[in-house]
């Protein structure tokens, strides 16, 4: 905020109010943003990918925060964490959606105070990320947002409630669940308890052949594995190989249907999903379609890297969706930009013959970024002009230190 302030020319304090306290909304921002990505015709029947992602914190203060799990240090720590949407189509991407996750801690009595700090919009209640999850991609479709699929990880495609409900709507799912998630290889029968009346209960057990688990089909023997090439990488071609199983699943309220399981193995590794794509789909789509997960995580890491989103230091909710906001307007804005230039320079044939290759590698963010700089430098600052700001900065932080000294002076 205090680099943009200086390069607008406006107060620091002005852009910090800007972004904590102002009354713009960035959720009509965000709807814009989609709004555009939908009009982009070429656009459509990507796929979307659900994911989150988190940021350490060093308090709980800052909206969302707590000791929850923190996938990118892969442990459990103070952090705040982001259930994101991205949308991809072939080589092109770009961030979709996000909401904060709110652990469950910040609604009890003792939170209100918390709540009342980060200015907690009334309207929010405690959700899983599952829900948060499936409330964005309802949201998506109901935009006009056309994609042949969604996937999402473990910590998602485990919950059989988020996958009922993509089936429900009509959504096809790519659904990775854990090596040990039970299966079935043939339809089992349920046979629910009664009460002492002689109603039955949620209570069930499963008769027939007993469950196995996920990674036990890898090694069965008449598994057939597909050896298929999917599209160009840095390295190459991205060469994985495919089987697939018909199975049933069978949730925690005593819900039986068949989905078919996906094993990809690369590199001696196999991961494990479901889907509901229909059985006569070919493999090499389903393949296609499973993989393209790997673009949510190059959009955070993009973001993260070249957007700003990692540098998020306000405390209120509002500020949150505002950051959020303007790092998805700025990941479209790249996107579109690649578009725009993949469409009016198209592969040179020349250059393939003389590099002998098939295909050219395409701009990335970092390469647009690296232009942007270029086009709209930062102004360089005279000496006086540097110390005058470190003097600023100390000021600054020594007011900070004071004021907090004040509020807890116990601390």
């Amino acid at each position: 905020m205090a680099e943009i302030a200086r390069e607008g020319e406006v107060s620091e304090q002005n852009m910090q109010h800007f972004m904590s306290h102002s009354p713009w909304s960035g959720q009509v921002l965000i709807g814009q943003v989609q709004l555009a990505v939908v009009e982009r015709s070429e656009l459509g029947g990507g796929i979307l990918i659900l994911d989150e992602s988190a940021d350490e914190k060093s308090g709980d203060w800052s909206a969302g925060a707590g000791r929850q799990h923190n996938g990118r240090m892969g442990k459990i720590d103070e952090a705040q964490v982001g259930v994101y949407l991205a949308y991809a189509h072939h080589q092109h991407w770009t961030l979709w959606d996000g909401c904060l996750f709110l652990p469950e801690k910040w609604f009890s009595p003792e939170g209100a105070v918390r709540r009342a700090k980060a200015e907690i919009p009334a309207e929010r209640h405690f959700q899983t990320k599952v829900a948060l999850g499936w409330q964005m991609i309802a949201q998506a479709k109901a935009t006009g947002l056309t994609f042949e699929a969604v996937a999402f990880d473990s910590l998602y495609g485990r919950s059989a409630w988020l996958r009922e409900q993509c089936a429900q709507a009509s959504i096809e799912y790519y659904a990775d669940i854990p090596m040990n998630y039970a299966l079935y290889p043939d339809l089992p029968a349920l046979e629910f308890e009664c009460d002492k009346h002689g109603l039955p209960t949620q209570k069930f057990a499963v008769l027939g052949p007993a469950a196995l688990k996920a990674a036990d089909f890898a090694t069965l023997p008449h598994t057939r594995w597909e050896k298929l090439t999917l599209r160009p990488t840095e390295r190459g071609y991205l060469h994985v190989e495919f089987a697939r199983y018909p199975v049933w699943t069978v949730s925690s309220i005593g819900q039986v249907r068949q989905e078919t399981l996906l094993l990809k193995r690369e590199s001696h590794a196999i991961r494990y999903s479901l889907t509901n794509a229909p059985p006569a789909t070919d493999l090499a789509t389903l393949a296609y379609r499973k993989c393209q997960r790997y673009f949510v995580e190059r959009s955070l890491q993009d973001a993260k890297s070249e957007l700003g989103m990692a540098d998020f230091q306000a405390l209120k909710y509002r500020a949150w969706e505002h950051h959020l906001a303007l790092t998805l307007l700025a990941s479209w804005f790249i996107a579109e930009t690649l578009l725009d230039w993949s469409q009016e320079f198209p592969p040179d044939a020349h250059l393939l013959h003389a590099y002998k290759t098939d295909v050219l590698p395409g701009l990335s963010m970092a390469n647009v970024c690296e232009m942007l700089r270029a086009a709209l430098p930062l102004r360089q600052l005279s000496v006086e002009q540097a110390v005058t700001l470190v003097v600023q900065h100390l000021d600054n932080r020594t007011r900070s230190r004071r004021s907090r000294r004040k509020r807890h002076p116990d601390r």
